[in-house]
């Protein structure tokens, strides 16, 4: 058995990089057991797999796997207590199905990933069909996003671009858009008749949606709170609502 031992091993540099955004074009980084298991059900591709010898019982019949010391691994991990197996995984390619349906949650900006890893969990335990996320929105490949998502985006479709253009093919296929917000004119979304194929818009944490949804969606939605808070967290509504409408 080889085992890498030095942090500055040419693989391991390489691989540490995938830990920033820049350097994230085809492939990405995902720690521990529980999301290389989940990766591993999907199918997915992987491209390394780095694993501490004292736990290589567990891949003991897995191909392309990589020996490293704990201190190398930890190299690897944005955790100051690694799992023991960090594995470069290759993207997956989406393309928007030809037949939209819903139900579907789109995700206008969300800065932070975790309300954004969260959602898109929440949309899976929903048994929502897809995610939007416009370009704004943080990455789902930051390890904060990949923590919260549990390993969600192994199991349903996440496209990225324009909010608008979903928002409009939706339209054309005949999937209710019904954005949330706090203006005068929503109703509260225990009143809304969401119907078979719909679409649940939610905003930016700061600003909510942008004006340009606001005037495309067929509905405008708010959940009122009788307390004394402003608002409530995006990732805590967005759960609210999708479960109220499936």
């Amino acid at each position: 058995m080889i085992i890498i031992t030095s942090k500055a091993n040419n693989l391991i540099k390489k691989t540490k990089k995938l830990l920033q955004k820049k350097y994230r074009k085809q492939s990405y980084l995902i720690e521990g057991w529980h999301l290389f298991e989940e990766a591993k059900r999907s199918g997915a591709v992987f491209e390394h797999i780095f694993v501490v010898e004292e736990q290589a019982d567990k891949v003991a019949n897995h191909e392309g796997v990589t020996f490293v010391t704990p201190e190398v691994l930890r190299e690897l991990s944005e955790s100051p207590t690694p799992q023991g197996i960090v594995a470069e995984v290759r993207m997956a390619s989406q393309t928007l199905p030809l037949k939209l349906k819903g139900p579907y949650l789109i995700l206008e900006d969300i800065q932070d990933p975790g309300n954004l890893g969260t959602m898109i969990r929440t949309a899976d335990a929903a048994g929502f069909e897809a995610v939007f996320i416009s370009d704004k929105s943080a990455d789902i490949y930051n390890q904060k996003t990949l923590r919260s998502m549990q390993g969600s985006h192994f199991h349903l479709p996440i496209y990225k671009g324009r909010v608008l253009d979903f928002v409009a093919a939706c339209k054309t296929a005949g999937v209710k858009i019904i954005a949330t917000t706090l203006a005068s004119n929503s109703l509260d979304y225990q009143a809304v008749k969401a119907g078979e194929h719909f679409a649940i818009v939610m905003g930016n944490e700061g600003q909510g949606i942008s004006e340009l949804i606001a005037e495309e969606a067929d509905i405008l939605a708010h959940i009122t709170m009788p307390g004394g808070a402003e608002s409530l967290n995006v990732a805590v509504a967005a759960g609210i609502i999708m479960f109220q409408f499936i």
